[in-house]
């Protein structure tokens, strides 16, 4: 894990224009920057990044975060691959903490899958061009399949050969550990024979991450064999995550950038065949339905995807299959189906590189448009199927729901009506009911695992309405965010000759248990944590949570620190006099917090000695409790006075 010094060096080189920046083309506006939103398509910039808060929000998609945050959501790094990165971009050394043993163990098995990955690559590389049978097996199936020795070498493809052990007596020798062997998915451990290669006889294709790292292989049989699978592909491990992986798309990145379009095959082949012609935006999935982060890796570089598989019935399901998600994400999807019997490795060989490339940009189809055509061919006159077709074709054009495409939905909805020769209208309310009910289910399961049980006050009548207990958790939420937020901008500042605001904050709230008295558990553990850094020496502040590596604590703290509340450079162009801030008034703010904290706490005890008034046998015991209850009020209007706040007795 690296060291909290050396997080806090990283911290204070960030600048979050210059990162940002790197990826977005900026315009200062009055204190902020202004671009266009690189997670969401749009025409007029809605992306805003505050150099002074060190965050970006947009108001167009509602996504926000910090400099690390940035790069994990447009890079999909790791919160520690980011560290790094940016380490890296400023001459950060990186110093490593101890960590648990069970991320350790992770950390380390992750490590070790990479070098041995990248031995065995290099060893299978060496197989197919420095050995007789790699040359006579394997480097003659590729040439007589029409791959150049560049191109082999480009995408570094190897052959582990046939005699069962090379590759294990080779890896053994090299003392790498037997597990993370068996783990890679390189090496089986049979009982009788030992340790054999999983690959033998197999043409080698590495997989690689967007960095360039190997993280697995597919291994493609040569020889006919009905028993063997046709292909062998790296089991799941720390570093291999099928879902997470299109095949070349560390060699196809810049290309698709370049020409703002990507083309998706099935095969690996596939790939290396058209690169090999100089088709080099193309990437595979391996042959399995999308999945959400396959398409989120594509939407990085162009929101324009066209599918390229089989013209057969295989090849239509298998394009089909995941297409509402691509839909989902925002991307425009175009279908291209390679006609007689060819895939696009052949096709491409078969007719040349100009060629294939106007096949494909003549015959794209509008995957929503193709799929109603299929759906109505297999449907016939079955009046029911079309009826389903109806609703499903519906569903699909429901998964549209992003502002800026809501012209390109209805224009769906006009031409599909016209295709079923059904009323325009009943079809635009039977697409947004279904954009209702997701909208109605995805609030509902967001509030259930988002908002924190309410629990009614002591005091308060069961049937309150809804609204009034809300307004009450809503009231303290502010106050309790304005609390941390007083301590995070506001902590190392000196309070009196003796303390600092932290210090101070710690006293009073100590003293009157005022941490009690906090309702939202997060906010009180990110005061815990700035206590306990603090206490260690750390001098923390608001960028020392914007950038912690639990996501939902920079979060919270996204949202504490968004103010609207900034005063406008120009104003002194029209006001005299000096303009306070809150930076001014922070000795103000934070007797406030506390006020507001401490009223709460006197309430429920007003609240507490009322009950146990009601409850007192004697007169002895009544007098006592009256005499608190008078003691508390006073403290209660006191305080209340000094809040500025009204209260009826």
């Amino acid at each position: 894990m690296i060291s909290q010094e050396t997080i806090q060096q990283i911290l204070s080189r960030i600048d979050i224009i210059d990162i940002v920046g790197s990826f977005v083309k900026l315009k200062k506006r009055g204190v902020n920057y202004l671009g266009l939103c690189p997670f969401h398509n749009e025409k007029s910039p809605s992306f805003t990044v505050s150099p002074t808060k060190e965050i970006y929000k947009c108001f167009g998609c509602g996504k926000s975060g910090n400099s690390i945050g940035f790069l994990m959501e447009l890079e999909k790094y790791s919160y520690v691959e980011a560290l790094k990165w940016l380490a890296n971009k400023y001459n950060v050394e990186i110093e490593e903490t101890e960590v648990s043993p069970e991320v350790k163990l992770t950390q380390q098995t992750a490590d070790s899958l990479y070098i041995i990955n990248s031995f065995a690559q290099k060893y299978f590389s060496d197989s197919l061009f420095n050995t007789e049978e790699g040359q006579d097996v394997a480097m003659s199936y590729l040439k007589e399949r029409g791959f150049r020795e560049e191109i082999i070498r480009k995408f570094q493809i190897g052959y582990n050969l046939s005699g069962g052990k090379s590759l294990a007596t080779a890896a053994t020798a090299a003392q790498y550990n037997p597990e993370n062997l068996k783990k890679s998915g390189l090496i089986v451990n049979r009982d009788d024979r030992g340790m054999l290669d999983n690959y033998r006889g197999r043409i080698i294709f590495p997989i690689h991450n967007q960095s360039g790292k190997v993280l697995g292989f597919g291994a493609r049989v040569i020889k006919t064999n009905d028993k063997a699978p046709k292909y062998i592909n790296t089991p799941e491990n720390e570093i291999y995550v099928k879902s997470k992986i299109l095949y070349g798309s560390y060699f196809a990145r810049m290309a698709i950038d370049k020409a703002d379009e990507c083309l998706l095959v099935e095969g690996y082949t596939d790939v290396v065949s058209l690169h090999q012609a100089g088709v080099e935006n193309v990437v595979a999935s391996g042959g399995t339905s999308l999945t959400p982060d396959q398409l989120r890796l594509i939407k990085k570089y162009t929101n324009n995807l066209t599918i390229i598989y089989d013209g057969d019935g295989a090849g239509v399901k298998a394009a089909l299959r995941g297409m509402d998600l691509a839909l989902e994400e925002g991307l425009n999807v175009r279908l291209v189906l390679i006609p007689d019997k060819e895939d696009p490795d052949s096709y491409v060989n078969k007719v040349g590189a100009e060629a294939f490339r106007e096949f494909v940009r003549v015959n794209k189809k509008d995957f929503i448009l193709f799929q109603l055509e299929v759906s109505l061919k297999d449907a016939g006159n079955d009046s029911s199927q079309k009826s389903q077709i109806v609703n499903q074709i519906a569903e699909t054009l429901s998964k549209i729901t992003k502002t800026e495409e809501f012209t390109r939905r209805q224009d769906y909805i006009k031409q599909v009506s016209e295709i079923l020769k059904i009323e325009e209208s009943g079809l635009n309310n039977l697409v947004n009911k279904f954009i209702r009910d997701k909208v109605t289910k995805d609030e509902q399961r967001s509030f259930r695992s988002e908002q924190p049980a309410l629990v009614i006050p002591d005091g308060m009548p069961e049937e309150t309405p809804m609204d009034e207990v809300l307004n009450l958790f809503n009231r303290d939420e502010m106050n309790e965010r304005a609390m941390v937020r007083s301590l995070l901008e506001f902590g190392v500042k000196k309070w009196n000759e003796e303390q600092s605001v932290a210090e101070y904050l710690f006293t009073q709230i100590a003293e009157n248990e005022l941490d009690k008295m906090m309702e939202n558990k997060e906010l009180v553990n990110i005061y815990e944590l700035y206590k306990t850094w603090y206490n260690e020496g750390l001098n923390p502040n608001a960028k020392s949570f914007l950038y912690h590596e639990d996501p939902s604590i920079n979060h919270l703290v996204i949202t504490i620190m968004d103010s609207n509340t900034e005063i406008s450079p120009k104003w002194k162009e029209h006001f005299e006099g000096h303009i306070p801030t809150r930076e001014d008034l922070f000795r103000e703010e934070v007797t406030s917090t506390l006020n507001y904290l401490k009223l709460r706490k006197i309430k429920k005890l007003i609240e507490e000695n009322q009950r146990e008034l009601e409850h007192a046998t004697n007169q002895d015991e009544q007098m006592l409790f009256l005499q608190t209850h008078q003691h508390l009020k006073q403290m209660e209007i006191d305080l209340t006075r000094q809040l500025g706040t009204v209260i009826i007795k």
